[in-house]
Order: structure tokens, then sequence, then C-alpha cells
């Protein structure tokens, strides 16, 4: 029981009284206090006390154990027995066991932690703004009480996962959501899709701390129960099922993309409350097919921070200013920098150029370049100038890899997948070590890459080294069909894919590759481009579907002015959206020397001013 009394608070008690029962709450207080003599607490403290107020002043002046006992008299007296039976099961019971085991699991696994390491900042002490932000995600409008559902947006690796994270601590460790939620669970999709087939109960049960969950206990009260869903964008959640296709029996085997589209969909547990996380692609896709209630933008490292990260891992202060004033200097590098783990990617891949005395300048040339030099850097020896044939390999099978998870909408793999894409065990350690993987959970076996722009890239280069038919799989499919797929957004979750492949066609970064692999690559890539674009070229339907900000970034990577003039010719008309300043400059950078335009349409967002602006134009020429 003594931890009970902290870890829980008694103010969520407190609070459950009416102003009739508090009042007399007090008055039991106060005979207590004058049959006992004790001196502890005044009585015009307790007179002028709030709940919060009272309940401080208990457990400054009270052990754990009589404050509470005292409290189960007084309830008793007030004919408010639910409340002690529901304290004593909280005391012994079911949440408390959950909330310490979860506690453990979060601040002792490092099974994630990257170089930068999330167990940092999950053991940052909470601040009360923090709370505050916490307590507002799930305020109701008005007087209304009602399930809330709320979406966190965001690009993959700027803090989400780390903010929900928090939150949960937060939960576990002070009084924020205790009157709203006995139990928050944390499902995050990548790991889930891995499932196939499950029901909600095992679900829960997978982080119980025991044998089995007490299910029925749980789902009692489904209006106390907060659902986490992270990464949404790593289920293809198929939310346009028919309502028959749902289910709502939470203890019924179900494919996973059925049993998260019934939550979502509140065909299941309607009275829970949901916190869904997704990448602003995914949201955009299923924003008009969720009822939420409202939405919170998660947009990353801000400027300070990201000049602070750069100053922490050079120390050498000029060393640092140069570094940063070169990523500064180029917005797309600047925007990668707002997420947390590719600001220390992109920092670490300028020190070691640096510290080789080589000119940094030249891989801040466009994003793709960062990308690429950081990969290999990884798979050379500090000393060496070259590669093994082993890390040829491990790199190749990294490669291979990639692009079937691409195509598979894969970004967890098991070891088979591995091995089918020639990574043997004995390779693994390794590919752990230098970063390049990370093991998901401890207890099993598997694998992402370091952030999914590095597994964009690596099944980019993929498709310069190999053909598709070459590929294990038969779900790969051909750069023609990859790059329509890109352009026209059917798969959201690639983001950099299809411009890292142009990017990779770019003469220096031709060298780079044959440099690391030892042989010339094939330039059919770039004539399989060309058929792409006579595609596009008088195809008014096909320019219409058509993502003008995905071709863009294309042909900005590529950096080939001869190619960009081809390329934009073939448009009569083009459709995009600016979310950034970033994208308005590459958007720039296209449209000048386009000369066969005819109609341009697009809107802007967050680009004149700090606040969600939205502006939308069409031009005929």
């Amino acid at each position: 029981m003594a931890s009970f009394f902290s870890d829980f608070g008694l103010m969520w008690y407190l609070e459950e009284l009416n102003k009739k029962e508090f009042v007399k709450f007090k008055e039991f207080l106060k005979q207590e206090v004058l049959q006992l003599g004790l001196k502890q607490v005044s009585w015009t403290e307790v007179k002028k006390a709030s709940r919060q107020d009272l309940a401080s002043l208990l457990l400054k002046h009270y052990e754990e154990k009589p404050a509470w006992d005292m409290t189960f008299r007084f309830f008793q007296k007030i004919n408010r027995k639910d409340l002690i039976e529901r304290a004593k099961r909280e005391i012994d019971g079911c949440p408390k066991l959950y909330r310490a085991h979860m506690k453990t699991k979060m601040t002792h696994d490092s099974s994630r932690a990257f170089t930068i390491s999330i167990q940092n900042f999950l053991k940052e002490k909470f601040t009360e703004d923090d709370y505050d932000c916490f307590e507002n995600l799930f305020q109701s409008k008005g007087t209304e009480s009602k399930p809330q559902v709320v979406f966190l947006s965001g690009g993959a690796g700027v803090g989400k996962t780390l903010m929900l994270k928090r939150l949960m601590l937060a939960w576990i460790e002070s009084p924020v959501f205790l009157h709203k939620f006995s139990y928050i669970f944390y499902f995050c999709c990548r790991e889930v899709k891995q499932l196939k087939t499950a029901s909600l109960a095992e679900l829960i049960s997978r982080e119980w701390p025991g044998p089995s969950a007490p299910i029925e206990e749980i789902l009692s009260k489904p209006e106390k129960l907060l659902f986490i869903i992270d990464s949404l964008e790593g289920m293809e959640c198929d939310l346009f099922k028919w309502e028959s296709e749902l289910c709502d029996n939470c203890t019924e085997k179900q494919p996973v993309n059925v049993l998260l589209s019934s939550l979502l969909r509140r065909k299941m547990l309607p009275e829970s409350s949901l916190l869904i996380s997704a990448t602003p692609e995914s949201f955009e896709k299923m924003e008009n097919r969720i009822e939420y209630t409202h939405v919170k933008i998660i947009k990353g490292l801000k400027e300070r921070n990201i000049k602070m990260s750069f100053h922490r891992l050079f120390q050498d202060r000029n060393r640092a200013h140069e570094a940063f004033s070169l990523v500064r200097e180029n917005e797309q590098l600047f925007t990668v920098c707002q997420v947390p783990v590719l600001c220390w990617m992109v920092a670490t891949c300028l020190k070691e150029e640096i510290e080789k005395g080589r000119d940094p300048v030249s891989i801040c040339r466009c994003t793709t370049s960062l990308y690429t030099t950081h990969i290999f850097n990884l798979f050379i020896p500090q000393n060496a100038h070259s590669p093994s044939k082993k890390s040829q390999d491990q790199l190749q099978g990294l490669c291979s890899l990639a692009a079937e998870g691409m195509w598979t909408d894969t970004f967890v793999f098991g070891e088979e997948a591995l091995r089918r894409n020639g990574i043997m065990d004995s390779d693994i350690p390794i590919l752990l070590d230098i970063g390049m993987l990370i093991n998901i959970r401890e207890s099993e076996k598997s694998y992402i890459f370091l952030h999914p722009s590095v597994q964009e890239v690596c099944a980019a280069i993929f498709y310069l080294l190999k053909s598709h038919v070459d590929h294990p799989s038969q779900e790969v499919k051909s750069i023609e069909k990859l790059m329509f797929a890109f352009l026209k957004k059917v798969k959201v979750q690639w983001i950099f894919f299809g411009s890292f492949i142009f990017g990779l066609l770019h003469e220096s970064e031709q060298k780079k590759l044959e440099a690391f692999f030892g042989h010339q690559l094939s330039q059919e890539i770039k004539r399989q481009l060309y058929q792409c674009l006579e595609t596009i070229s008088g195809n008014e339907e096909l320019q219409e579907q058509i993502d003008g900000m995905k071709l863009f970034y294309c042909l900005f990577e590529m950096d080939d002015d001869t190619f960009l003039v081809e390329a934009m010719n073939c448009m009569e008309q083009i459709n995009f959206v600016a979310k950034d300043y970033s994208d308005v400059i590459v958007a720039a950078h296209c449209l000048k020397h386009c000369f066969t335009l005819k109609k341009l349409s697009f809107s802007t967002q967050n680009v004149l001013s700090g606040a969600q602006e939205h502006s939308y134009m069409s031009l005929t020429m």
C-alpha cells in the first residue's frame, strides 16, 4: 500500500465527492484531529483547502498507510463504499501492476536506442507545461464529455513516438490522466503488422506483465481506456472496408488491418479514446475517413536545437559553425535535420568528412549525396580507402532487402527476410554495430533501418546495381512502375524513393557508387526514365494524376539542367502543394525551365507565416 498513495494520489478520489460530501469529509477530519489531539493539521488550513490542497496536506502531515486508513473510515461514514472498493482494487489490483511494469519497460529498454538515445529524452523531468500539453490533448469542447480521437501528424522520425512515450510516462508517474484513463495501451503498427491476425485481447495481453491479462475487467469500462496507435502509415490500414467487414468483438481473431480499422472506425469500443500518430501523407489520405476531434502538428527540432546538436557533436566551435552554416544554407538539408536521428546522421557525416580533410561543400550539393556519403563511410574502415568484399555484399544485401520492403510496405524485417536477400546471420551483429539496422525488440529478432529514408535510399541504390527481375521477390517491380507509383503518390509511405533514384544518376554519385562496388554501372535507368517522360508527354489524363511536387524534387536532386528542361517541357499542366519554404524553392527552380505549360494549379501551406495558412491558385496560360 505504501506506494499506492503517492503513485495514484488521493486527489482523484476526493474529486469524486460532491460538494456536500466534501464538506462532511472535512468535518470528520476536524473531529479526528480534535479527538486524537493531533496538531499537524490546522482547521483553518483544512477549511480553506481545495480537493488538491487537502490531498497535499494529508500527504505532507501523515504517513501514507495511516492517511489512507483514515480516508477509508471517512468514506464509510459518508456512505461512499464504492470509492473504498475501487481504491482497494487499485491498491492490490491490475492498473497498478500494469503501470509498474510499463515504467520498468520504458525506462530500461534500450533496444531501440539510437546514437542519440531516446532514453535520455525519456528521463528528462516533466514540467507543468508538459502536463498541460498532455492534458489539453484530451480536453472536450464545451461541457460535453465524449471519447477523444486525436491525431499527431509529423514526418517520420520527427518525434511523434517520443512524445507518445513521454505521455505514457507522465500517466504512469503522476496524476495526469488518472481521473480519465485507467489503462493506456500502446500499439506500434509496424510491429503489430507482423502478427498477421490477432484479437484486441491478444494485443493487450502482449504488454501485460503476467501470463494472462484480466481482459474482462479491463474492458468493463471502455470509457476509461486510451489506445495509442503509433505509425499508422506502417499498417496500410484499409479504412475503406464495408461496415459489415468490421468487428466489434474484442476477443475474436481478425486480420490486424481489420482489427485496427474496427477501432479507428469506432465499431469496436466506441466509448474508448484514441491517440493516433501518422505522417502528413497518411493523415491526408485518411482524414476524411476518421471522425477525429483535433490534430496536433509535430514539427521536430527548431533551429537552435539543430545548432546545439552540431556543437555537442563537434566540440570544436569553429568546425561546428562551419558545418551548421553549410546545412543552414541548404533548405532541403535543413529540413532533414529537423528529424533528431537524421540531424545526428548529417552532423556525423560532415564531421567525418572534415576530419578526413575533404571538402564538406561537395556532399551538401543535394540530399542524396549526404545519405550515400554517410552510408559508404559506415562500410569503409577508418584507415581504409575502399570497402572489403564482405562489406560490398552486406550493403548489396541491405539494398535488396530495402527494395523488397518498399514494394511490400514492410519496415520491420525478420531473419528470414534478411537471409532471402543475402544477409547472413553472421552479418547482423556488424550491421547493428555500425547502425544501419536497429533491433526493435531485444526479445524478438526483428530489425528496422536507422530511419525510413535510409531504407528508401538503399532501395534506390538497388535499382542502379541490378534489374528488378534479378530480385528474389516477385513483388519488386520495374523502374517504370516505381516512378509512376511515386509520382502519382500511389504509396503514401514513399517520401524520397523516386527522388533518390534521380539523385543517384548525378555524375558524382555514379562515381561514388562505382568506386564502392568496384564496377561500372549500367546507364539503362536513364533511358528508362526518358521513356517515363515520353509516356507523360501529351497524356493529359496522366499529367492530372502526377503530383508536381514529387516531380520537382526528382529533378532537383538530379541536378542536370538538360534533363530538367526535357522533363519540364513534357508537361502542359502541373498540380502541386507547397507545404514549406523548401518546397517553394524547389518548385521555383523547376518551373523557370518550363516553356510548354498551359495550366498551373498550386496551393501553399505554412509558407508565408507560422500559422496554418492555406492559399490556392489556378492559372491557365
